[in-house]
């Protein structure tokens, strides 16, 4: 029987929780520690549905929810060990916050290349990066059902206002959205925007389908709750009020899109989270599937060929294959990009042409999104392909460019370009040195 009531668990709560006598005292340890730094939050139904018990540590649903030693270096671990066993709750705050600055809390420009203006002030909530799409941050949406162990948003989820990205009401992106009619895509994101009751929500939402928004064709909604909590579409006491919200989105003309976060084949298949796609289906709107590939959790081609072939069975988009982000525990996650190409490359070729619509291995780095091509070898010379699927300036998406090889390179930063060239083609213009992304921490 599927569980029906959330019930939420934090560090402390989790200890009460009937789970908590099967995790060895060692891996209780390191979720005492490593969450001081890094966010945790798990629920009921991620513990009783998805998780398999018989095999932790080393279910990936369990290292998916659960914070793991390794994801601190191990004298930050020490130190935080420490710090905690002594009482010292000042000398914690300020060693957990040196140790997150150095975990490159904002990657990729977010805070200091992506915040738009109006009338030259900032407005919060609010991203901009590529021409046609702007990100949303709405403030009552910046938690999550459970949080991912390698989410690169986990700067919303620590209680720090300056790493945090939120906005208290849509009049800043109604009127930025107002004066800025190349906008064709809203992304409202998170955090999970499915965490707030429906009439929150519609409160965002139902402005864009109004008089003065029709350059705004594609509302797109971040979500985990399909996997994590997937009762929101189904049995919540407003989850039918929730599908007509989005029947009113498909009325008025727009395209919806439910971006699903689906990290694992074990997140689909229970028979509620396939219902709850179903149900998303029937409103008219779409479910596209994207993730990470992750060490320790999906780095393996079959798990990928189950999701995509399941996702297209029931209806929903395979649509990205990410490389894990510069940020938080990266190294315990991170796979050199080699490794990442022939994954996604095994795993394509297991499935129908149907299922080919993902596009990966992607990073997402300052310059835009990069995509892994192949590794030929030109002129004698081993590279990697690569190509812009987004770009800072749309001129360069879909143009190919070639990084030299390197078989141990996990980022972008690490690469450099090939056939001697002295710099990538875009280096110019983003003004920043070659082999190196934006500072860690701007203060």
């Amino acid at each position: 029987m599927t569980v029906d009531t959330f019930t939420p668990y934090n560090v402390k709560t989790i200890q009460k929780a009937p789970q908590w006598a099967r995790i060895p005292e060692d891996l209780r340890e390191a979720t005492r520690v490593v969450s001081q730094v890094l966010p945790f939050r798990t629920n009921s139904y991620v513990l009783e549905e998805l998780i398999d018990w018989n095999n932790i540590p080393d279910d990936p649903i369990f290292r998916l929810n659960f914070p793991h030693r390794t994801m601190l270096e191990e004298n930050d671990y020490a130190a935080v060990r420490d710090a905690v066993a002594d009482g010292d709750r000042t000398g914690t705050h300020l060693l957990v916050r040196k140790i997150r600055e150095r975990m490159n809390p904002h990657p990729a420009g977010q805070q200091t290349h992506n915040v738009p203006e109006v009338d030259g002030a900032e407005v919060p909530g609010i991203q901009h990066k590529y021409t046609e799409t702007v990100l949303f941050f709405p403030k009552q949406g910046q938690t999550c059902h459970a949080y991912c162990t390698f989410c690169f948003r986990w700067p919303q989820f620590v209680g720090d206002d300056e790493l945090a990205f939120a906005a208290k009401d849509a009049e800043g992106l109604t009127s930025y959205l107002a004066q800025h009619t190349e906008v064709t895509d809203v992304l409202i994101t998170g955090g999970d925007p499915m965490i707030m009751r429906t009439n929150t929500l519609a409160r965002y939402i139902e402005p864009l389908l109004g008089p003065g928004f029709e350059h705004i064709r594609n509302i797109r909604i971040g979500t985990k709750s399909l996997a994590y909590w997937p009762q929101r579409f189904v049995t919540d006491r407003d989850a039918d009020e929730l599908l007509r919200l989005f029947d009113r989105v498909i009325a008025a003309g727009k395209h919806l899109a439910v971006m699903g976060h689906y990290n694992h084949p074990a997140e689909i298949r229970p028979e509620i989270a396939q219902t709850a796609l179903k149900r998303i289906l029937a409103t008219g709107a779409n479910v596209r599937m994207q993730s990470p590939v992750l060490r320790h959790i999906n780095d393996d081609p079959a798990a990928w060929s189950e999701l995509w072939t399941t996702g297209v069975r029931l209806g929903a988009i395979p649509y990205y294959m990410f490389v894990e982000r510069d940020t938080g525990a990266r190294h315990y996650f991170e796979i050199p990009l080699v490794r990442a190409y022939e994954i996604f490359r095994d795993a394509y070729r297991s499935v129908s042409g149907l299922a080919r619509t993902v596009r990966g291995p992607s990073m997402s780095a300052h310059a835009g999104k990069v995509l892994i091509d192949g590794t030929p070898t030109i002129n004698g010379e081993k590279v990697f392909a690569l190509q812009f699927l987004q770009g800072r300036d749309d001129d360069w998406v879909r143009r190919p460019f070639y990084a030299a090889y390197d078989p141990t390179a996990t980022w972008f930063d690490q690469l450099t370009p090939a056939f001697g060239e002295k710099k990538f083609f875009f280096a110019d213009h983003l003004a920043i040195p070659q082999g190196a992304e934006l500072p860690a921490v701007v203060s």
